[in-house]
């Protein structure tokens, strides 16, 4: 009888689905309102905590500036320098007792290094530390080394009853300066005499005490760089600052400083810097660790990020629970390096990367709210925005897990469920007996339709009834055989396409082709080039027969290939004698200088181990140069995967320039591995649209 019904009769009997649909609706629009004002809520509030954090940072950062600028001002200040230079250059001629040298190296061995050992890449190497300066001896030796106070108390030594002229001027003030540098919530106090870079003066007498900023072993501090802008800016009332970054005459805990000049009636005499303690930013952010008060919650929390995407405040969860917070951001993908230096320093000043969407844009000025992912992998919602700070560029971020955010709403909306299901069962129980014989024909074609989702596409619906369902059968059947004869052609043009692309392209290219990308191109920030090439080896050739040549040639690049594989290099390609890899590229790796250079010196020792067993006399000249490359497919008809840029041609021309048996590199390099090799200044050179650069040598023992 249903069966010979018209489709308006049955959708008659479809107004109970339509109501039942109208309750859902109802209930999903009272929840969906009530989580986004719910959100609202909690987004002006982490709005407003955003802004007063911010406003208190900006605050303080502008304090220090006034503070800074109106101490280096003050009469006493060029007075105090005056004596200090005075005192210090006396000492230039005071004898260093053989004793005093021992002594400090024994400080250094069995104190400053260990401790900085523990929270720094590598092993600190003494002689990079050790004072060079008679007068940096003498000082250290009598405020450091032969300082009965422990290691933190330094200052509290005024007189080391040495009788110089230095240490009558360090008993009238030191203790002055010490209770300023502790009320004002300061690290460390410097006087920095302009003209030697020698710091004539600190408060802490840590290891940067009496060293020199130019030369010594901070000068790529960020204490060195706030006295290096100053000398770009010699006018009275500057001020400059440094972000915070590991300082390794703290045991690289992270500090920033604040410095401003300081003038006599002579012109600009010294500099002023200040230490900048995390502790200070930590109380604002933190709220003196009373986030609850401040309407955070159990999960909420405030904090700093720097434009290098690290954070410049200490997270809460570290703060809390430090045990839970490594072993979350271990899971999350943190390199566990990053994880070592954060639990044995015990803040993520520095050393927390954070890449959210929030931190991107704040970064790039933009001022907003959203919800997504946070350095721990957990849903949060945010309100972040940039900070005006003159000198830094750093954006805040106010955050709460979303699960706590919403737990009312969650609430609620469980008991909206539960009262919609018991409406929907009733509903149902009434709508059911006229409905199953509607429904019959809609089973059929949705059984159908789920088997051709699933991939089927041989399905045939019948239907009994005679209305419209029954047209619908039918043109569902037209339209699944049609489709099932166009999946059989694509089928075969896909099996044709793969068949073609995998003759001339690598699989994993050949898929990144087949996923519709035309252009394959990527940029690298950050690797390390290596240029090889074999001096001799034509001079060789004349000797050897091709297939000798050919033997030789290839056992010696198997050779290197087997060492490249080992330190995690990639070979990008070999031209007749020459040699071109990279480290960084498909696997980003934090050490890919030191892994290239480890490779560099490993191909001289190859080599010459083959002179030796072949006794032959064969040179290699290598040039290896970090920075941005472009790796990409050239060409149309033949296929390669070629690395170019600035990099690619500054690594080529230091190898073709270098000498012989020695890996050439550049200054970015050589920075970042000068406490890891000796390397050796060579010549300048040329490059083409560059101009002169600076390079070095390292060589094997």
């Amino acid at each position: 009888m249903i069966g010979k019904l018209s489709i308006q009769s049955k959708l008659m009997l479809m107004l109970l689905a339509v109501s039942i649909s109208s309750i859902i609706a109802i209930a999903y629009i009272g929840y969906s309102s009530g989580q986004q004002a719910l959100s609202q809520s909690i987004f002006n509030q982490l709005t407003s905590l955003r802004e007063s954090k911010a406003y208190q940072i900006e605050t303080y950062f502008k304090n220090l500036r006034s503070q800074v600028q109106t101490i280096s001002e003050m009469p006493s200040i060029p007075n105090t320098m005056r004596e200090f230079q005075e005192a210090y250059q006396e000492l230039k001629q005071q004898p260093v007792n053989p004793e005093w040298n021992n002594k400090l190296k024994t400080y250094y061995e069995q104190e400053f290094l260990p401790r900085l050992a523990k929270n720094v890449k590598g092993t600190p190497l003494l002689f990079s530390y050790l004072p060079k300066s008679n007068t940096a001896r003498y000082l250290q030796y009598h405020y450091i080394a032969n300082n009965s106070n422990p290691v933190g108390q330094k200052q509290f030594l005024q007189d080391p009853m040495d009788g110089s002229k230095y240490s009558e001027i360090n008993q009238r003030i030191q203790s002055v300066y010490r209770d300023f540098v502790d009320e004002f919530g300061y690290y460390d106090m410097f006087l920095i005499d302009i003209d030697t870079g020698d710091i004539v003066y600190s408060v802490d007498k840590e290891a940067d005490f009496a060293t020199n900023i130019y030369d010594g072993p901070y000068l790529t501090s960020g204490l060195a760089s706030v006295v290096r802008e100053i000398q770009k800016n010699p006018s009275p009332g500057f001020v400059a600052v440094s972000d915070f970054e590991p300082y390794r005459a703290s045991y690289a805990v992270p500090a920033a400083f604040i410095a401003s000049p300081i003038f006599d009636d002579s012109g600009l005499i010294g500099v002023l810097a200040f230490q900048i303690s995390v502790d200070e930013i930590n109380t604002v952010m933190t709220g003196n660790q009373n986030w609850q008060r401040d309407g955070l919650g159990e999960s909420g929390e405030t904090y700093l990020v720097g434009e290098d995407r690290k954070m410049r405040s200490t997270s809460r969860f570290l703060i809390e629970d430090p045990k839970g917070y490594l072993q979350a951001i271990t899971n999350y993908g943190l390199p566990q390096e990053e994880v070592e230096h954060i639990r044995q320093l015990g803040t993520t000043v520095f050393y927390q990367e954070i890449k959210t969407e929030a931190v991107e844009e704040a970064l790039s000025g933009q001022t907003d709210t959203n919800i997504g992912e946070d350095y721990r992998g957990v849903t949060t919602l945010n309100a972040y925005s940039p900070l005006e700070i003159n000198g830094l560029d750093w954006a805040i971020i106010a955050q709460i897990n979303r699960s706590e955010a919403l737990a009312p709403i969650l609430q609620f909306g469980r008991r909206v469920l539960f009262s919609t299901s018991i409406i929907v069962l009733l509903v149902t129980a009434i709508a059911g007996f006229f409905s199953h014989q509607f429904v019959r024909p809609i089973r059929k074609l949705t059984k159908g339709f789920k088997q051709v989702g699933a991939g089927e596409t041989d399905v045939k619906v019948q239907v009994k009834a005679k209305d419209e369902f029954r047209l619908m059968a039918h043109s569902f059947n037209e339209m699944v055989e049609n489709l099932h004869h166009q999946q059989q052609l694509v089928k075969e043009r896909e099996k044709e396409n793969e068949k073609l692309l995998l003759s001339i392209l690598p699989e994993p290219v050949a898929n990144r082709l087949k996923e519709g990308e035309e252009d394959i191109a990527d940029s690298f920030p950050n690797v390390t080039v290596l240029f090889a090439d074999l001096s001799g080896f034509t001079e060789l050739c004349d000797n050897l027969s091709a297939n000798e040549i050919v033997a030789f040639l290839n056992e010696l690049v198997i050779a290197f290939d087997e060492a490249a594989e080992l330190y995690g290099v990639e070979k990008v390609k070999t031209i007749g004698s020459g040699y071109m890899a990279v480290s960084g590229l498909s696997v980003p790796r934090i050490d890919h200088n030191k892994r290239v250079v480890d490779f560099a010196l490993e191909m001289i020792r190859i080599l010459r181990s083959f002179n030796r067993d072949r006794n032959i006399n064969l040179k290699i000249r290598i040039g290896v140069n970090s920075g941005e490359v472009v790796a990409g497919i050239i060409g149309r008809s033949k296929f390669i995967y070629d690395l170019w840029g600035d990099t690619v041609n500054i690594a080529h021309r230091l190898q073709v320039r270098g000498a012989e048996d020695m890996v050439q590199v550049t200054e970015d390099v050589y920075a970042r591995l000068t406490d890891v090799y000796e390397f050796k200044s060579i010549s300048d050179i040329e490059i083409p649209g560059k101009g002169t650069i600076p390079t070095w040598s390292v060589s094997l023992n």
